[in-house]
C-alpha cells in the first residue's frame, strides 16, 4: 500500500520523512472542527477507525530538555511511566509553545514523525496489538496511516508501557 493522497496535495514535514525514508503510508484527511474538544477522538470518529489504532503525540518536558510521547487517543500519558522509560526521574507536560517551537508543528497537529529537532521518542507498546495505527500528519485535519514498525523505525522510538485507559 503505498501512498495515498485523499483529498488535494498533502506536503508536511511528517510526509517528506516518510517519503525520504520509503515508508509506506496513507493519508487520512478529514474536515476539522475548530470547536472539537479532542483532536485525537475527533479523528477518530471522523476517519471512522477506532479510537486504540489512533495515536496522539505529547511532549513532555524532561528537566533537561523535551521528549515524545505517542499513547491512543483514549487514553492519557502516564507521567511516571514515561519518565522511568526514558530513565528520568520526573517528567511534567511541555509547555505548549515549547512545543510548537521545537516540533515546528501547531498543538493539535504535533505528528511524531518530522520534527524540526529531533527528540527521544516513546511508543506506547499498545501499538504493536494493531497491525496499522494513525498519527497526526503536521497539521489538524491530517492523519497518516502506517505500521507500528515503520512509526517506531521513523521516530528512532522506543516502545513501553506508558498510557493509561481513562475510566
Amino acid at each position: 500500500m503505498g501512498r495515498k493522497d485523499r483529498g488535494g496535495s498533502v506536503g508536511t514535514p511528517a510526509t517528506a520523512a516518510l517519503t525520504r525514508a520509503k515508508i509506506s503510508y496513507a493519508v487520512r484527511a478529514y474536515e476539522h472542527d475548530p470547536a472539537a474538544e479532542s483532536f485525537g477522538l475527533e479523528a477518530a470518529q471522523a476517519l471512522g477507525v477506532e479510537p486504540s489504532r489512533v495515536f496522539k503525540t505529547l511532549l513532555v518536558d524532561t528537566g533537561e530538555g523535551l521528549a515524545v510521547g505517542v499513547v491512543p487517543v483514549d487514553g492519557t500519558l502516564d507521567l511516571k511511566a514515561i519518565a522511568s522509560a526514558l530513565g528520568v526521574k520526573r517528567v511534567g507536560m511541555a509547555d505548549p509553545a515549547a512545543a510548537e517551537r521545537s516540533s515546528g508543528y501547531v498543538v493539535g497537529g504535533i505528528s511524531p514523525i518530522g520534527q524540526k529537532r529531533p527528540l527521544r521518542t516513546v511508543v506506547d507498546e499498545s501499538a504493536t496489538a494493531h497491525e496499522r495505527v494513525l498519527v497526526s500528519g503536521g497539521r489538524r485535519g491530517l492523519d497518516l496511516e502506517l505500521t507500528p514498525a515503520d512509526l517506531v523505525r521513523v521516530t528512532h522510538a522506543t516502545l513501553a508501557p506508558i498510557a493509561r485507559q481513562d475510566p
